[in-house]
Formats: structure tokens, sequence, C-alpha cells
């Protein structure tokens, strides 16, 4: 299952939650937290759970709730019974116990839904590994805007300020086998600055990157998609490999470039990415 494109709506607005998954992104976040004021959480909640059982998504539907020590509680009874969901995000998931929480408390509830780890605090970026080994977490999402402001940095384009919690989340997520999911882009009209920086979040490691307009999912699911070039290039690697493992050589050469262990393991995963994506892999 590919998540290359995760896109939030806001769950109070039942209009732009019916139109979310036309959207093309891989999941849809219906949001209960910062997108909804803490007056409308109630109604939101009561939105939620009518579009949930309405609605027939192609996509993963995923709900932010809020946190345990709020109203989270509250939000995981709306939801239980609903139709639909397919996995819960944490934010400001601070360490393994938070996600602890959340897994028993959907447990009592009777329901396993895959858990979504949203690393906005020092803590949690510094928890990283721990939080990404937890029972039942299937991705870690790193939330740049609310550790900028936990850590009092000041966000800038070129990002020095946040690669290296950027790189510390990716590490977890890969030693944990768990999806990693970058930082959003909050200004939609940058599609210039969009690209760039789902390219950096490409190259960095990260397997999509969160979206809050779906004008941005196209962008993101083009960059996380293996061009045909990549493909080929796999394609050749894997089939130079296993023609020189039967022929009992231990060099191999494609496009003039002598191919390694860790260089098969590259086109298996792009492979993997263009499956994930939908592209009908013949190697």
């Amino acid at each position: 299952m590919a998540r290359r494109s995760v896109l939030f709506s806001p769950g109070d607005q039942a209009d732009l939650l019916r139109k979310a998954p036309t959207s093309s992104a891989d999941v849809v976040v219906f949001d209960l937290e910062d997108a909804v004021a803490p007056a409308a959480k109630e109604q939101a909640r009561e939105t939620v759970r009518s579009v949930l059982d309405a609605i027939d998504a192609d996509c993963e539907l995923c709900v932010r709730i809020n946190p345990l020590d709020s109203v989270g509680a509250a939000d995981l009874n709306a939801l239980v019974g609903a139709d639909g969901v397919d996995s819960v995000m944490l934010p400001k998931v601070s360490g393994p116990e938070d996600v602890g929480r959340l897994r028993d408390a959907l447990a009592d509830e009777g329901v396993e839904w895959p858990i979504l780890a949203l690393l906005e605090t020092a803590a949690g970026v510094l928890d990283a590994a721990a939080i990404a080994e937890e029972s039942g977490v299937d991705a870690l999402l790193f939330g740049a805007e609310d550790l900028s402001a936990d850590i009092g940095a000041t966000r800038t384009d070129d990002g020095d300020e946040i690669s290296y919690a950027r790189q510390r989340v990716v590490l977890a997520s890969s030693a944990a086998g768990v999806d990693a999911i970058d930082t959003l882009v909050t200004d939609f009209e940058r599609e210039a600055y969009l690209r760039s920086e789902t390219e950096r979040a490409l190259q960095f490691g990260f397997d999509g990157k969160m979206a809050i307009h779906p004008g941005q999912v196209s962008v993101v699911n083009e960059s996380f998609t293996p061009s045909e070039e990549r493909i080929e290039w796999a394609r050749r690697v894997l089939t130079a490999s296993k023609e020189a493992e039967k022929a009992g050589r231990g060099v191999v050469t494609v496009d003039g470039e002598m191919i390694d262990a860790p260089l098969i393991e590259q086109a298996e995963q792009v492979l993997e990415r263009a499956e994930a994506a939908g592209i009908v892999v013949e190697e």
C-alpha cells in the first residue's frame, strides 16, 4: 500500500471531507485536531462519523484524533463502529507510552486500527526509534512546524534547522520497517517549492509527504512515483544480477557502473515503489 501523499481535510467541513478522496491522494486524513476549533469539535465528530458511514473511497481513510490527554478519548468513542476507518493518527507523540495508551484504548473498544504516529516535538523526534518499534505503529510522520515552535527554531526555505530531525525520523522508520512521511509545505501556492521539497524528502529516504491542499497531491504523487527511466534502470540491474549469479560471476556492470549489493537493493526498492503506486512492473 502506497502512502506517497497524505492529505488533510478539516473534520468540520462535510463537503471537503467528501471531496478529499477524489484528489488521488493515497491517504486522506479527516482531521479532528488542529483543523477544528475547540468549540466545534463535538460537531466535527458527528460530521466525520456521518461522512465515514456514507463514503465509498478507494484511498486509505485515516482520522487524526486529538491527544488522549485532551479530548482524544471522545474522538475515539465517536469513531468506534464507523464504516471506512482504515487507520488513526495520533498527534504530538512524545514517546512510546503515548502510542501504548492509544493501542490500549483501541483494544478496549475492540478495534485494531494501524497507528500513524505524528512526531512534532523535540521529545518525540529524539525518541523516534522507540516509537517506531512500538506495537501498532505503521508509520512515523514528521511535523516540522510544531517542532520548530517547540524548540524555538525559525523556519527557512533551505530547512537547515530541521534537517537533523528529518533524518532521525527516516532512520527510525527504516530500522523499524514502517513508513516515513515528511512534513507539509504550508504555502500551497508555491508549487515549485513544493516540488523541490518533495524531491528532497525522496532524497532523504521518505516514503511520502503530507499535504494540506488537494492541489499539492499530484506534485507529491509524481515525485514519489519512479519514472520509467528509473524503472528501466532497476530492471537492468536486477536482470544483470540474476545472470551474473547464474554464471557464478561476482562482478556486475550496468551502464558502465559497477553494481554491488546496495545498488541491487535500491533497484528492488524502485520496483517496489512502482508497484505500490499501481505501475505494472515486468522484470
